[in-house]
């Protein structure tokens, strides 16, 4: 503790350079991400509301979509207005505190969706591999204990790699050549042997990102399997449509994770992270309500008669 507070005495604060070589495109690129940053907001809150209210929709596997929709949300609220402000300025203050909480979110958030991720893996498994007991494995308190697993693992792996990361003395600098507080643009500003810190980096990757990953791909090599002994096209195409927005999702999101932090800081380069965390934090989350709706019925359903009765509510005439 005391450790950390002379730490603190020292930065008191960091500075995000964010994309100040960027001058002349500020504006522009403000407004295209702003954007962006609502029809993401609107396109996950609508995948929320109408897995809430439509009765056809309250089963396990849309359970689990709609808290996907829900962590999403907190994920890019941590992280994106902070850019947007960071667009309009050459440099942002943060606060030394106030960069570890948003470390810690971006991680346990990133974590919690990474866990979720995999347990809907299971459920798809499940589903298409042993659907005659799929009721009676997949239940509701089961559901819940799997979110609760996979929220609590991602906040305490989360509380433990940030709390390494800022007891280190960062005396080289405090300007942080990214739009947030990323793990490897902090790290590289330590002025200490930071091996160790390397490997706890590593090792909390790999419980949050590879072995998760690598049980999706398990789960879909026995999922791919199931649909091949299937004997009508048409069964073969519903099975596939109801995995293969969860696959496609996965692969965009384990996929830029895995490129950003399962590597040694050697091999850190600035330009490079922040390119691709604009497009884990600001594309990807904006084609999951898009890729989960598209080849999904049900889906699509639901929000045509979620508008269609919006609609009939405005037609109606006033009896008052």
């Amino acid at each position: 503790m005391a450790s950390l507070q002379k730490n603190y005495s020292v930065n008191s604060e960091f500075i995000l350079l964010g994309f100040g070589d960027l001058d002349e495109l500020q504006i522009f690129f403000c407004g295209l991400f702003l954007t962006m940053h609502l029809v993401t907001l609107a396109g996950h809150t609508t995948i929320v509301l109408i897995t809430l209210i439509d009765s056809c929709l309250q089963t396990p596997m849309y359970f689990f979509l709609r808290n996907l929709s829900t962590i999403e949300i907190c994920y890019i609220l941590v992280i994106v207005p902070n850019m947007l402000a960071n667009f309009l300025s050459r440099s942002q203050r943060m606060p030394f505190l106030n960069c570890a909480l948003q470390m810690h979110l971006f991680i346990a958030l990133g974590g919690a969706e990474c866990f979720l991720l995999a347990v809907m893996a299971y459920d798809r498994f499940v589903a298409i591999c042993n659907p005659l007991r799929y009721t009676l494995i997949v239940t509701r308190a089961l559901c819940l204990q799997m979110l609760a697993l996979a929220c609590v693992s991602g906040f305490a792996l989360s509380l433990t790699l940030t709390t390494l990361i800022f007891l280190l003395p960062f005396c080289r600098s405090h300007e942080i050549n990214h739009f947030f507080c990323d793990i490897p643009a902090v790290l590289f500003l330590a002025c200490s042997d930071t091996r160790a810190n390397e490997i706890a980096v590593f090792l909390v990757c790999m419980l949050i990102l590879l072995i998760p990953f690598l049980l999706i791909l398990l789960s879909y090599g026995f999922i791919i399997a199931a649909i091949l002994r299937i004997r009508s096209a048409e069964g073969r195409g519903k099975a596939f449509s109801t995995c293969a927005g969860h696959l496609l999702v996965s692969l965009m999101h384990y996929g830029c994770a895995i490129f950003i932090y399962i590597r040694p800081k050697s091999c850190y380069t600035p330009e490079q992270d922040k390119i691709v965390s604009l497009i884990y934090t600001n594309v990807t989350p904006m084609l999951y309500p898009m890729i989960y709706s598209l080849r999904n019925k049900e889906v699509n359903g639901a929000l045509r008669r979620l508008l269609g009765s919006h609609s009939q509510m405005r037609q109606q005439p006033n009896t008052r």
